[in-house]
């Protein structure tokens, strides 16, 4: 027998020796006194003993801990790369929260974020309209470089070339899942428009995302079905789509043909087939079984994304998250109908209040909240009325989407771009408010700095690293943020300066009769004492105005 072995046995002869007397004896008072010093001396012994074998213990102890200290170790380092979850709400204003001074409404989900994380207050979409916008922050390239990027049909191929190396191709590079759910629009399929009665590709599974359940374009688009990882989501293969942005297709009623079967009447424009009574943008027949009902949307794609993260608790993953509520049809699930006393526009707010609170409460309830950076914003501005007769403008009620900003969605005005951005991530962020001139262009290079991760060759051309501006460690402007607008006029900031670009494009968007910005002069605004953009200065500084324009044109090579 090994020699620690004969001590470790010795030890146990010793302690049942003890018993048997103290058991034995009891009666015998006289022996009493030689049986305390019987046991002082056994104590002394065992003692011995024991204390030659503890470090022997130890080492078990410590060898049986190790694949565990191990496999902790393991996770702990897995765990050093935060989660990250981008939320892009679609067409919310800088002035529809109450964490940005919204007085007759109250977004308290919101609002817990912004007092939890990094607020913004001079942040910017990349373009004033959500296709463009959407391109911008996932590429990293400013969209008016590819042409093909405005406004996307239903029908539309895929925008983003599966060559380039998106941001979600970044985040795979860096060993995160990931998943993309709610509002693409930036096409499927290939060139020639998407069939969405087989297996479409390519997908979004093309520019690295490993999951997707996605509005195809927008809520007031046909058609009006999700498609999860490449097919469309209860489809009847017996009842095939078909999809037309040209002219009519099949004999299902339309808003033009049939007003009578209409629920919520077009203000203008949105008189092509009705789905679920609403006339939409673009005719479709066939796959009844797969449409969506419009008041469920929002339940469904939270549930999506909550299921996504529960799935994948135990890897760093990426969610890419569009939310539609505030886009047009405005159509809020019965719960939160009226509650807002602003309207359908005002309960959809509501709506995606719940929809953050949702998020959040998930990774509570997962103890993902810590090493999650979570952040929210929205693609461009507000519109009031964008096409269907929701009295949007008749509730307001003193409600001001714009803040104290010029213009809306589809403008270069301040209020087209500028857009509540908030970021919480409370292992590695202190609360604060971001004064900083940023943008969303800079969000891909930015995580790629935190995350460690090279950039491929090419990707990202214009997104810089501002790492530290975005976690809200330093307040240094971007040298210059870009601005987009409907017709492609650009603008350019720097400093308290903001220039705009002639255009012979419309003053006025048709439709909306939202202020455009165009202009066939140039026009200097200095944002620090007119943020309204009230008075055009270019007469007065135009060598600041030259400037500026010189560095744009730098900036378009």
């Amino acid at each position: 027998m090994p020699h620690d072995a004969n001590h470790l046995s010795s030890a146990v002869y010793y302690v049942l020796f003890l018993l048997i007397i103290r058991t034995s004896l009891p009666h015998f008072l006289s022996f009493w006194y030689y049986l305390c010093t019987i046991e002082k001396y056994l104590i002394r012994k065992i003692m011995k003993q024991i204390l030659y074998i503890l470090p022997l213990l130890s080492g078990i102890t410590l060898m049986s801990s190790c694949g565990n200290a191990t496999s902790k170790g393991t996770r702990d380092r897995k765990q050093q790369k935060p989660n990250i979850i981008y939320i892009f709400a679609d067409d919310l204003g800088i002035g529809d929260l109450s964490c940005y001074g919204a007085s007759r409404i109250s977004t308290p989900n919101i609002d817990r974020l912004a007092g939890q994380g990094v607020q913004f207050t001079n942040a910017y979409a990349t373009s004033a309209i959500s296709t463009p916008s959407r391109f911008g922050l996932l590429t990293g390239m400013y969209p008016w470089r590819q042409k093909n990027t405005g406004i996307a049909p239903g029908n539309s191929e895929l925008i983003i070339d599966t060559a380039c190396v998106t941001m979600a191709d970044m985040m795979k590079d860096a060993g995160y899942v990931t998943g993309v759910v709610g509002k693409w629009h930036l096409g499927l399929g290939p060139k020639g428009g998407t069939d969405f009665n087989k297996q479409i590709s390519p997908n979004t599974q093309d520019i690295g995302f490993d999951y997707e359940f996605i509005i195809p374009a927008t809520v007031d688009r046909v058609p009006c079905v999700f498609v999860e990882n490449g097919r469309v989501v209860g489809l009847d293969p017996n009842d095939p789509i078909t999809v037309n942005y040209q002219h009519k297709v099949g004999n299902w009623p339309t808003g033009e043909e049939n007003p009578e079967l209409v629920t919520l009447q077009p203000s203008q424009g949105h008189n092509n087939t009705i789905i679920n009574g609403i006339p939409r943008i673009g005719w479709m027949t066939g796959g009844k079984s797969a449409l969506w009902k419009d008041e469920d949307i929002a339940d469904i794609i939270t549930d999506k994304a909550k299921k996504f993260i529960s799935k994948h608790k135990d890897e760093p993953f990426f969610l890419y998250m569009g939310t539609q509520d505030i886009h047009v049809p405005r159509v809020p699930h019965p719960r939160f109908v009226g509650k807002s006393g602003l309207g359908t526009r005002g309960d959809v707010i509501l709506q995606l209040d719940w929809t953050i609170g949702e998020i959040m409460n998930t990774l509570d309830s997962l103890g993902l909240t810590d090493n999650t950076m979570l952040i929210f914003t929205s693609d461009n501005g507000p519109v009031i009325d964008d096409g269907y007769q929701d009295q949007a403008f008749e509730m307001l009620n003193g409600h001001t989407p714009m803040g104290i900003y010029k213009g809306g969605k589809y403008s270069i005005y301040e209020a087209g771009t500028r857009i509540p951005f908030i970021i919480r991530w409370p292992a590695g962020i202190k609360p604060n408010k971001q004064q900083a001139l940023f943008s969303q262009i800079d969000v891909y290079a930015s995580l790629a700095s935190l995350l460690k991760q090279p950039l491929r060759k090419g990707a990202a051309p214009d997104s810089q690293e501002h790492l530290k501006v975005l976690l809200g460690k330093e307040t240094d402007n971007r040298e210059y943020v870009v601005q987009q607008n409907l017709n492609n006029t650009l603008a350019i900031i720097k400093n308290q300066w903001k220039y705009i670009e002639p255009s012979d494009g419309p003053a006025i968007e048709y439709w909306t009769k939202t202020e455009l910005g165009n202009d066939k002069h140039p026009q200097l605004y200095n944002l620090s004492s007119d943020p309204a953009e009230k008075q055009n200065v270019v007469s007065e500084y135009p060598e600041i105005a030259k400037d500026l324009s010189t560095l744009l044109e730098e900036v378009k090579k």
